[in-house]
């Protein structure tokens, strides 16, 4: 099992204009300690149920670019991006764009959205959940085809693009690989098998996961797609800095379902210090 290091919290000890220097200093500790993937948050506010929508919270692709910059190896990804957030054509770019100048690091992490108190604020379009599912799969459509060699139009029910020209392309081909969170099961996991190269779960309980997964099985076995390619992936239970012995019995049960990443945020407002400490945990996780 490989670790991604998910930076989610702005509420640091430091003041607010250092904000960059300590962004920047966790990406290359996660990097120094073996992490394989950096991800961060696609709000505009910060989330309501872990602070206040008045903390902390910087733009996911800008924030993205600027660690591409100070970082060598690991994949960088929005853990995930809003369907709603982003015209589809432009998505694309904006993801080939961190993947040329991260030269080859990129990973397009998709989902339906959710926090309808940002959408509102800041005068983005909210539709309903069934119509943010459609706008989702057209999105996946798109960018797939800005990553291949249809330079044509796109014509679906809620986009429609003249032309999908997308010069550079992408250094990862045939195209960053495409990460959608989420575990419901009729719509999302059905979107995973058709469309995604990884999925995200959350670590709720072995039991829970291993069902997640025998969903998505069943719909790679109806689409005729390959359940073993897909990279599971889950968010972390847990401090596992506090507890690394009790976080590796848990990891053990999921690593025995296949999961081969698990995510876990820095906990407090010292990130760099938090990340250095996960530095043992990382060889015995591999060996999981």
């Amino acid at each position: 099992m490989k670790l991604g290091i998910h930076f989610m919290n702005f509420t640091l000890d430091t003041p607010a204009e250092q904000v960059a220097p300590v962004l920047a200093d966790t990406a290359r500790v996660a990097e120094g300690i073996g992490a394989e993937w950096f991800t961060m948050m696609d709000h505009y506010f910060q989330m309501e149920q872990f602070r206040t929508a008045h903390d902390p919270m910087l733009e996911g692709y800008t924030s993205l670019g600027f660690l591409a910059g100070v970082t060598e190896r690991m994949k960088l990804s929005l853990m995930v991006t809003g369907v709603t957030y982003r015209y589809p054509g432009l998505l694309a770019k904006i993801v080939t764009t961190l993947d040329v100048l991260s030269q080859g690091r990129a990973m397009l992490g998709i989902g339906a959205a959710w926090y309808e108190r940002e959408h509102l604020a800041l005068g983005v379009p909210y539709p309903p959940i069934a119509q943010r599912f459609e706008m989702l799969e057209e999105t996946l459509k798109i960018c797939l085809q800005m990553w291949s060699d249809d330079e044509g139009p796109y014509t679906g029910a809620h986009y429609s693009l003249a032309e999908t020209i997308n010069v550079p392309q992408s250094v990862q081909r045939p195209h960053p690989p495409i990460l959608i969170g989420g575990g419901g099961e009729k719509k999302t996991l059905r979107l995973v098998a058709q469309y995604a190269d990884a999925c995200n779960l959350f670590a709720s309980a072995p039991e829970e996961v291993a069902r997640k997964l025998d969903v998505l099985r069943r719909h790679c076995d109806d689409l005729g797609t390959d359940y073993d390619a897909i990279t599971k992936s889950v968010m972390g239970p847990g401090d596992p800095a506090t507890d690394p012995d009790a976080f590796l019995r848990a990891m053990e049960a999921y690593a025995a379902l296949g999961i081969e990443v698990v995510e876990v945020a820095p906990q407090g407002g010292d990130p760099v210090s938090w990340v250095g400490a996960l530095e043992p945990l990382v060889p015995r996780l591999a060996a999981l």
